[in-house]
């Protein structure tokens, strides 16, 4: 298949399917190999950004997804979305912070370290699918975890994960997670039993 061709197919696919779209699907129905069509969709999308064109393709771990460029977010949203945008709460940014940089964090470890019960502030930030459910641990009382979605990265602009910035603050393990044991034995220096945080979806939001 020629080249032209190939970003035309790439570029119809990801218009047409309006999700992230795994470098793995692209395999399968182009029959190339995953460098060959990286390659293509940054040239693709360098084509873009010299068209002054007013979309782009992101990269999300391993997936594509076509977007507008968000120097025209203005121009789009009042027509098109008329929903209320996430208003995150100083609490949501604490918790989304403590997920992003130690996946598979549960509830339990997220409210030692912060000091205050978080039930209202987990469960906005999952109804706004910047985080999940990560599934339960192999431990006593098999605790639910959690993770970010590929809607957090999208948000805050990163691909991946490894773009965060570095915290230096805190010492990380061998699989670039935060220690979770040492923030803990600070925060049981220094702040009392948890206190129970408003529930109240206005003030969180």
């Amino acid at each position: 298949m020629e080249i032209e061709k190939i970003k035309a197919v790439i570029e119809a696919i990801l218009f047409a399917i309006g999700r992230e779209v795994k470098i793995k699907e692209f395999v399968s129905i182009l029959e190339m190999n995953e460098e060959d069509i990286i390659r293509v969709i940054e040239k693709l999308n360098e084509e873009f950004k010299d068209k002054n064109r007013g979309i782009e393709i992101i990269r999300i771990n391993d997936s594509y997804q076509m977007c507008t460029k968000k120097e025209y977010y203005e121009y789009i949203y009042p027509i098109l979305d008329k929903r209320s945008k996430p208003n995150l709460s100083n609490a949501a940014l604490e918790i989304l912070a403590i997920i992003a940089y130690n996946t598979g964090v549960t509830k339990a470890e997220i409210e030692m370290i912060r000091g205050v019960n978080s039930d209202a502030t987990i469960y906005k930030l999952m109804e706004y699918n910047l985080i999940e459910e990560a599934g339960k641990l192999d431990i006593p009382g098999k605790p639910m975890s959690y993770r970010t979605t590929p809607n957090f990265l999208k948000m805050f602009g990163y691909n991946s994960l490894d773009d965060l910035p570095d915290l230096p603050k805190y010492k990380i393990d061998e699989n670039q997670q935060i220690v979770i044991d040492d923030i803990l034995e600070e925060k049981e220096n220094e702040a009392p039993m948890p206190e129970r945080e408003d529930k109240s979806y206005n003030q969180e939001n």
